[in-house]
């Protein structure tokens, strides 16, 4: 049963009357998950979601990595019109993909975190930073025997995969196609269902 507590909090978010609803509506959350992560948000001093935050939020789902670098690029990706800063839709939007959205859906989002710069186009370069940022958010007890490196090779054996026309950079479709293609990225996609 909803508190007055959760009341309350919802009333703050209803000066946009629309806005939860609305995100429900297009969300794949439920009313009762968008108040855990608009308390989430609302416990902020800044009005929108902050890279601390996204970096709190897996910290939690990794405690024995170092969530950082990750975080970093993941806000990048949940901001939509790169103006540094993502909105509590952007946030509420972009979790909603990652978690529960469709493969193509998913796809799509992961080729927006890789690249970077945001100019259509994934380089060696772009993928080896966020590899390493997952390398290191996964910690040593995913990987206990992980070489220095480790992400370089694996960098290296997926783009030899990805970049089809070997032109040196990825694109949106060459992305798509190679992660279709590859069970092991197929798995790793569904293991974000469990997190939430």
């Amino acid at each position: 049963a909803d508190t007055v507590e959760d009341e309350m909090e919802m009333a703050t978010v209803r000066h946009r009357p629309e806005a939860l609803e609305l995100l429900e509506a297009q969300s794949k959350f439920t009313k009762k998950e968008l108040q855990i992560l608009y308390r989430g948000f609302k416990n902020k001093e800044e009005p929108s979601p902050t890279e601390e935050l996204v970096f709190e939020i897996y910290s939690q789902f990794f405690p024995q990595g170092d969530s950082t670098n990750y975080a970093h690029f993941l806000f990048n990706a949940f901001d939509t019109d790169h103006n540094g800063s993502v909105s509590f839709e952007d946030f509420v939007m972009g979790l909603s993909i990652l978690l529960r959205g469709t493969v193509q859906e998913k796809l799509n989002w992961a080729f927006n975190l890789y690249d970077i710069n945001k100019d259509g186009y994934i380089t060696k370069e772009e993928m080896l930073d966020i590899m390493k940022a997952i390398y290191d958010m996964m910690g040593k007890c995913t990987y206990p025997v992980l070489k220095e490196d480790a992400p370089r090779q694996h960098v290296e054996t997926f783009f030899q995969k990805m970049d089809k026309n070997k032109d040196g950079v990825v694109t949106i479709d060459e992305f798509i196609e190679s992660c279709q293609k590859d069970e092991n990225i197929m798995r790793s996609m569904q293991l974000f269902e469990n997190v939430i």
